[in-house]
């Protein structure tokens, strides 16, 4: 069965930094695109990035861009988000999530595979 295994998550101080991975089992990770979206407490899951099967195309949600890096490296079926100058409101649960297609999406209704999800917490 395929499965979306996301790392990395903790306690981190504004300012700081982070990096999730997503570890793909099966062709899933390297067949497809995928994105990063994150859910906080009383509030809608929404995009965070995505990037292509081939890693050329990429694209962030408004309030992380310039801050936040997907990549991915299909040889290990792993996808990362590194994220920089972190702040209190990046606070969430963030998952990991494959696409059904293999070009770039920032729809939530372009994904049907979900990982577990891991928290981030970014302290004042």
């Amino acid at each position: 069965q395929v499965q979306l295994v996301e790392s990395g998550g903790g306690l981190v101080q504004a300012g700081g930094s982070l990096r999730l991975s997503c570890a793909a089992s099966g062709r899933t990770g390297s067949s497809v695109a995928m994105g990063w979206f994150r859910q906080a407490p009383g509030k809608e899951r929404e995009f965070v990035a995505g990037i292509s099967r081939s890693g050329v195309t990429t694209g962030y949600g408004d309030s992380v861009k310039g801050r936040f890096t997907i990549s991915r490296d299909n040889a290990t079926n792993t996808v990362y988000l590194q994220m920089n100058s972190l702040k209190p409101e990046n606070t969430a649960v963030y998952y990991c999530a494959a696409a059904r297609e293999t070009y770039y999406s920032d729809s939530r209704s372009s994904f049907n595979l979900w990982g577990q999800g891991t928290q981030v917490t970014v302290s004042s």
